[in-house]
């Protein structure tokens, strides 16, 4: 094995780190958000983080958005 090749795979062992913790980052991410903003589904958002990234990225930015949504709190009635 010369040097060449020794650096070939050092390089892919940090690529493959780097793609796992993006993958970790990624998954982590919309609930950190939720719960930092007191989102009332933080749980459930974390959950569809994490399940949107195993099962296809195409939903991930769904849960992203609904990290940063919160949901309307009723109105007080004014009294005269």
């Amino acid at each position: 094995m010369s040097g060449l090749d020794i650096f070939a795979w050092i390089v892919l062992i940090i690529l493959a780190a780097s793609i796992v913790g993006v993958v970790c980052i990624m998954g982590w991410l919309p609930g950190h958000i939720a719960k930092g903003r007191g989102h009332p589904w933080a749980q459930a958002v974390t959950v569809a983080g994490w399940i949107t990234l195993l099962f296809g990225f195409a939903l991930w930015p769904i849960a992203l958005i609904w990290a940063y949504v919160d949901i309307p709190r009723a109105r007080e009635e004014t009294r005269p």
